[in-house]
Order: C-alpha cells, then structure tokens, then sequence
C-alpha cells in the first residue's frame, strides 16, 4: 500500500489469492487467522470451491466416495469474493492488476499466487480427444474416469508408472478391471524412488494381476469409427486393445497466464525466496506478491538452497500458511518455508511414504524390515549424508529419519540396525535414471539456483 502501513492493510487493504486450490484456501484462513480485515479475494479457473485432490485417484476410483464430496473441510470462515469458473489470463505488476481470461481486472495491495499444476496431456491433439481417453487431475476427471470404470471396460491402460498411474492401477485391479501399465522406464516408480524401490514396486504390480510393459513407449492411440478409444501401439512394435487409456505422464505448472509479466515464472514454476515473496525475471524480490504451493520453486537450506518444487499435500499447506504470515508481517517477524518433504502413496494394498529428497540420493541402505515382505525402511544418502527415506509398511521409523535428515546425520547411519532382518546392511547404488531422460515418476523437483529460471547471455562491450 502506498503508505508501507501493515496496519492499514490489515484494515482496508485489498488481497487476491490466484487458484482456489488447497494452498490458496489455507492461505486464505491464515491471513483472517492473522487479523485481516479487508477484502480477499478468490479467482479459481474451476467452478468449484477447493477440493482435496489425493482421493480422486484413491477413493473416488474405488468408488467408496465420489467426486462431488471432496470438498476440503474449512477451519474458518475467510468471507471472500469468490471469482470461479474464469482462469487468470496476465498480470500487470505495474498497476498491481490480475487481467481475468473474460477480460475482468480485480486490483491488488498483496498478490497469492497457488495456481498449482495441470496433468499434462496426451501429445497428439486428436488422439487425446478420443472417447475414453482420460487424464486425473481435477474433479471432473475424477468423476468421469469413475463412471467409465464403473461400466467395466474390457481393458484399462495406464500410460506411466509414476504415483498417480500406479494408484489407477491398483484401484483397476481392485475392482477386478483388466489393466495394462506402459511405462518408459525400467520399473514404476523409478524416477521418484529409484531403481531398487522400483523393483519392488514392479513385483507388487505383476503380482497384482497388472500386465506391467516396462521400458516402451505408447507411440499411438487408435480410435474406432465412432471416436473411441480402441488401441494402442507400442515402440516395439506390439499392439494392445484397450477401450479405456489413463494418461498419467506427470504434471505442468500453471505459469504460461504470467508470461510477459516480469514476474519469474517459467515452466519450472515461480521462483520465490525462502520466504515465499516471488522473484521477478532480474532476480529482484517482490514484496507485494507471494507464492505458494506445487507451483512454487523455493530454496531449501537443507538441500544446499537449490530451488525446490513440490507437488506435496503437506508443503502446500505449511508454505501457504508461511506465506500468508509473511504477507502481514514485518521484515524483521518474517519466517523462513522450510518444511522437510514428506508424501504417501497407497497401492495394492501397501502404505508409501517418503521424508527428505529421495530422487537427490545416489545410494540406498534398507536399514528396517525386508523387501521380501514389502515391509522395510530405505535410507537415501548422498555425498556422505542421509537426504531420504522410504517406507514400505513400515512408517513408524519416518519420523526418526525425517529428524536424521534435518540434522544432516552421516550416511551410511552410524548406529546398528534395531531390526536385524534387514537385508543387505550395507548402502548399494539408488539407481536412479538419467534426470535428462523423462520418467513418470518424481513428485520434487530439484532446479538449480537461477530464480530467474532462463539462460542470460552476456555481449561484451563494444559489439
């Protein structure tokens, strides 16, 4: 505000929160948590309010809920204006404006921005639009992929063995669906965990009844005489019938709407600091405008302040509170997001969960349990320290590694197993792929340490 007054924000200021997302509602309590008073408003490209997105793919396939009933649960009244329904098309930092998609400005003291990720699509246009062709993101994709499975299809296919298209097929095979995973990798999984994890993950798959295609690619989809999915041809030459195909090939982040804004935001993400106030494309912080969410790219101390991306559950609730705070605050009571990553998958019976930056390890250390069994901790070390932990029925020791993981603790962990049915004992290589080859799989996203996120290219003087 003109003024520079917190108070007078407080009272009368004007803030906007850009998606209606988990991040922006949790930001948007904190900031009426915090004593504001004036108007908030709330621009969401769906038509819904904030759901919780993990149980579209979970229960909403199962059909133990449906997608309707994922509404999130508020832990207050934020009296907001509500702008659903119409994406945000530009920003003008200038002038402190949010340009809508329907041509509509809303004004800003302080700017959220949480518009989070979009599932990214099937490449070929006409192919993705073929009948029973279907990616899971939002809540009509929850519902309509339910209906279709709800109808029995012959065969499911799942493009893409990351944790999304992992938990597809374990709900397909729960409901006794006939399902097909393709995934370009060696295992599912991979690129998240690794390659010793993704041979356990492949085993529970195969296990499972799911036909497991590794290392190929889905080079077509075939469609009918009537637009419906019926094939697809794979890179070594096989052909599979399947009517309905899950695209699950990752996620894009929602930046293309502030292109040409200044702000520094690329396909990476919006770069912020550790306090969550977003850079512009000179590396210049901006005190007016926040980020929070998967869409975020911040510094962590713990990963030597390389900008990091999460599309985790819990880090979109701990930054946007963090953010909200330092929105109202004063420099000087400014607090850093420097929450550990933390995420859960459930599939085929197992509970995954993983702290730290596994995808940042080079070797593994199954120090609890035994991948025999399923039930087991892996401990993930990089460069003579603990970065990650997984675990595999076996949460109770999460919380110890996460506490090894703020203390930068040596790797391999000094201390003797507790449980001496561990096998190996000693660290073997992660086997991760070649971060330059795509894989379907890492929910954290390590990108260097250029805020700007573009290359610059320097002309001497005089040419």
């Amino acid at each position: 505000m003109p003024d520079g007054s917190l108070d007078r924000l407080k009272r009368e200021g004007r803030i906007v929160v850009v998606g209606a997302s988990l991040a922006g509602l949790r930001a948007a309590e904190t900031l009426r948590d915090k004593g504001f008073e004036g108007t908030l408003t709330m621009i969401g490209d769906e038509p819904y309010e904030p759901y919780d997105r993990p149980p579209l793919s979970k229960q909403v396939l199962l059909g133990k809920a449906t997608a309707e009933h994922t509404a999130l649960p508020r832990r207050r009244e934020i009296g907001a204006e509500w702008r659903l329904g119409v994406p945000a098309g530009g920003l003008d930092m200038a002038a402190r404006r949010v340009k809508l998609a329907d041509g509509d400005e809303v004004p800003y003291d302080r700017l959220m921005i949480a518009t989070g990720v979009r599932a990214r699509p099937w490449p070929n246009e006409a192919e993705a639009e073929l009948d029973g062709v279907f990616v899971l993101r939002t809540r009509d994709d929850g519902a309509g992929l339910a209906r279709r499975l709800d109808a029995g299809p012959k065969r499911v296919l799942v493009i893409g063995a990351g944790f999304t298209g992992s938990e597809i097929a374990s709900a397909c095979r729960e409901r006794g669906l006939e399902v097909t995973v393709a995934e370009r990798g060696d295992a599912p999984l991979v690129g998240a965990l690794g390659g010793v994890i993704g041979a356990v993950a492949a085993e529970m798959h195969r296990e499972n009844g799911v036909d497991l295609r590794t290392g190929v690619m889905v080079t077509r989809l075939e469609g009918d005489a009537t637009g419906r999915v019926r094939a697809a041809h794979f890179s070594d030459g096989t052909t599979l019938e399947c009517d309905v195909v899950v695209v699950s090939l990752g996620a894009q982040r929602n930046t293309e709407w502030l292109a040409g804004s200044g702000l520094g935001a690329g396909p990476r993400g919006i770069a912020c600091d550790a306090g969550c106030r977003a850079f512009d494309v000179r590396g210049i912080v901006t005190d007016d405008i926040f980020v929070a969410g998967d869409v975020a790219r911040s510094p962590h101390p713990l990963f030597g302040y390389q900008f990091l991306s999460l599309e985790h559950w819990g880090n979109a609730v701990a930054q946007a509170e963090t953010a909200a705070h330092n929105m109202l605050s004063e420099s000087s009571d400014r607090r850093p997001h420097i929450w550990v990553p933390a995420f859960w998958s459930s599939q085929f019976g197992v509970n995954i969960k993983s702290v730290g930056v596994p995808s940042m390890g080079t070797e593994i250390m199954i120090t609890q349990g035994s991948r025999a069994e399923r039930r087991f901790t892996g401990v993930y070390g990089y460069q003579g320290r603990v970065i990650g932990a997984v675990t595999f029925d076996n949460c109770r020791w999460l919380q110890f590694y996460e506490q090894q993981i703020e203390a930068t603790a040596p790797f391999p962990p000094p201390f003797p197993t507790v449980d001496r049915r561990s096998d190996g004992q000693r660290p073997i290589p992660a086997d991760f792929p070649d971060p330059s080859v795509p894989t379907h799989g890492p929910t954290i996203t390590l990108s260097g340490y250029s805020p700007a996120d573009r290359r610059m290219t320097f002309t001497p003087a005089g040419h």
